[in-house]
């Protein structure tokens, strides 16, 4: 099975392309940007300390930096696990807080891959804490 890391660092197949059908928020044709985990990773290490943002906001300014509309919602769930679980391999590793991506600016108590995370949501709230941001 392949590490969170290696799954971070797996070349995937990105762009933008037309939305294939409505959902949610994400209207069918609009231009839509299908991050990869590394972009999504790139992202989240730009938000500064203590400044906090919310996974539509996420979406929403990814797909501004790329050109696109929308980003696809099932891939950046995806990739913010990815990302989160990736950050917390680097820890156990010895790496420091400065070191890693802090996922815990996106993720909070209420998002839901807080609650799949393999670690628990504990960490995430601890780290919001640390930076003043609400739980």
């Amino acid at each position: 099975m392949k590490s969170w890391n290696d799954r971070l660092n797996t070349p995937g197949i990105n762009g933008v392309k037309p939305t294939p059908r409505t959902v949610g928020d994400v209207v069918e044709g609009q231009p839509m940007l299908v991050p990869t985990a590394r972009q999504v990773d790139a992202f989240i290490r730009s938000i500064p300390e203590g400044v906090e943002m919310d996974v539509r906001a996420l979406r929403t300014a990814l797909a501004i930096e790329y050109g696109a509309e929308v980003t696809c919602p099932v891939t950046i769930g995806y990739h913010l696990r990815t990302v989160a679980e990736a950050a917390r391999e680097d820890l156990e590793r010895g790496m420091t807080l400065s070191d890693i991506a802090p996922f815990w600016r996106v993720l909070d108590a209420k998002t839901p891959t807080t609650k799949k995370l393999s670690f628990g949501a504990e960490f995430v709230a601890a780290q919001r804490k640390r930076e003043g941001l609400k739980p």
